[in-house]
């Protein structure tokens, strides 16, 4: 089974740290537009069970994923599930409508613009993602995708990263969650 292997840090200066990514040889995207829908289950409390549901449209390509509880106190890492969806908006919002017919009751819409970098690191290519979100800020996620018996070495190398990046305070809270803190609305 794959896992996200991910920490998020808060970033002040976006710019240095993409200049900082880019010495380590890693090559910043243009700004992508991500808009991710969340919803909540009919029958389980996602915000109880640490889960969630998406649809994201993004400049490339739509998708939805599922991502499972967090498996440690430390880090983001979790089972995620995630498929590519058509690029025709129509169908998207089709599947959309499909959910909420189901019960998916639609929670909140996160916005943000992301570039992403890989950086090869301790023999590993980890993705990192700039982004600037709507309402609740700046932060980098680190991330590798690992097997069951990775989990720990995926782990150890991110955060080797980070300390060697100088990022500090990890937030485990998904930006969802971040929203709605900041708008004082109940978690899903």
């Amino acid at each position: 089974m794959k896992y996200e292997v991910e920490q998020k840090f808060p970033v002040a200066e976006m710019a240095a740290l993409a200049a900082r990514l880019a010495a380590l040889g890693g090559t910043v995207s243009q700004p992508q537009s991500e808009i991710d829908h969340y919803y909540a289950h009919p029958a389980r409390d996602f915000a109880a069970s640490d889960e969630a549901l998406r649809v994201r449209r993004t400049d490339q390509g739509n998708y939805v994923t599922y991502k499972g509880p967090k498996v440690d106190t430390t880090t983001k890492t979790r089972r995620e599930i995630e498929l590519p969806l058509w690029s025709q908006e129509d169908k998207v919002a089709a599947l959309e409508r499909l959910l909420e017919a189901l019960g998916f009751a639609p929670v909140a819409e996160v916005c943000k613009y992301r570039r992403k970098a890989i950086i090869p690191w301790q023999g590993h290519q980890i993705e990192a993602a700039l982004d600037d979100v709507a309402e609740v800020g700046t932060y980098v996620e680190l991330e590798l995708l690992a097997e069951d018996d990775e989990v720990d070495s995926a782990r150890a190398c991110i955060g080797s990263l980070a300390r060697h990046l100088g990022l500090s305070g990890s937030e485990r809270r998904s930006y969802l969650e971040l929203l709605l803190e900041r708008r004082g609305d109940q978690q899903p």
